[in-house]
């Protein structure tokens, strides 16, 4: 699994137009990729480590100081660019095998204690943030 974890000072994503996920934050903006090999332990350590890293100001961790999350699913974050001109999708788990594990670290970040909002998962989403510091960080589990 992979995420990519902005500290942000708010963030919404959209679908037509239509607000489906938005936080103030200070807060974590998460996009969240899935690989075939993910399951429950990649889960629980992600959602884990995105709830306790120390990423906010003061070295403070969303549970620290009970910061929102708006997690976003991207399966881009497993593109391979390293050949030709087209990257290839192939580590990316398919739509039917990501979407439960995606909908499974949001379920154990608000088992966590964490308030999550959410993207709309395989949608074509439109995401705005305002980053702070900019503080950007990329997680990927052992999975």
């Amino acid at each position: 699994m992979r995420a990519v974890i902005q500290r942000v000072l708010s963030a919404t994503v959209r679908v037509d137009g239509e607000v489906v996920g938005h936080i103030d934050g200070p807060g974590l903006l998460v996009y969240l990729g899935v690989t075939l090999d993910d399951g429950p332990t990649e889960v629980a350590w992600t959602a884990r480590k995105i709830w306790d890293l120390r990423l906010l100001r003061d070295e403070r961790s969303a549970s620290d100081v009970g910061a929102p999350v708006l997690v976003v699913s991207q399966f881009t974050l497993y593109g391979d660019a390293r050949k030709g001109r087209r990257p290839t999708w192939q580590a990316a788990a398919p739509g039917p095998v990501s979407e439960p594990v995606y909908d499974a670290v949001c379920a154990e970040l608000v088992r966590l204690g964490a308030q999550v909002a959410e993207g709309r998962f395989g949608a074509d989403m439109r995401v705005e943030s305002v980053n702070d510091g900019p503080i950007t960080l990329v997680l990927d589990s052992d999975g």
